[in-house]
């Protein structure tokens, strides 16, 4: 039996990659019949092409200007669940329409933990390509961290935890 959400705010899900946001998003989604914004699949949709291509071609920088668009976008949504690429919390403009606009949810894990959900063949992570190695995450991860920690509403560590208890674990901590 599926719930019924009626949040007057949005959910912006953030973290590393490989913390799980969009098995979560997808599961809010289906569960609590919220709306779903998958920002990477936006993206790539909208470009017409794979995030990795469009970090080839068109640079970071320019895949960043992307995304806080798309967040200017659904900003007067409610009642969604939006999966943001790990990058987005880098800039302090996305963070203030986060929060402007909904709860913000910091998705962790290990470094252990991540490398283990990365090291599939899943190439769709420019960040990490060719580096899918521990070192790197661990560098990647102490860079973000603290944007990660700044943004955050609430954080909800995922080692170990199946995903919809991660969920009655957010809506516990919403309540608080």
């Amino acid at each position: 039996m599926n719930e019924k959400s009626s949040l007057s705010y949005n959910l912006f899900l953030i973290g590393f990659m490989g913390t799980g946001k969009s098995f979560v998003a997808a599961y809010l989604h289906s569960k609590y019949k919220m709306s779903l914004f998958e920002m990477d699949e936006k993206i790539a949709e909208r470009e017409g092409m794979s995030i990795p291509k469009l970090f080839e071609t068109k640079g970071e920088k320019y895949f960043r200007a992307a995304e806080t668009k798309l967040l200017l976008e659904i900003q007067n949504t409610q009642n969604t669940v939006i999966s943001c690429g790990g990058g987005v919390p880098m800039r302090a403009c996305n963070i203030e329409t986060m929060k402007q606009n909904g709860k913000v949810i910091l998705l962790t894990a290990s470094p252990e933990t991540i490398l283990t959900r990365v090291s599939g063949n899943d190439d769709n992570r420019p960040l990490l390509q060719g580096r899918k190695k521990l070192s790197a995450i661990q560098a990647l991860m102490e860079q973000r961290h603290l944007y990660y920690e700044a943004a955050a509403d609430l954080t909800i560590v995922t080692d170990g935890k199946q995903v919809k208890e991660i969920c009655r674990e957010i809506f516990q901590k919403l309540k608080e």
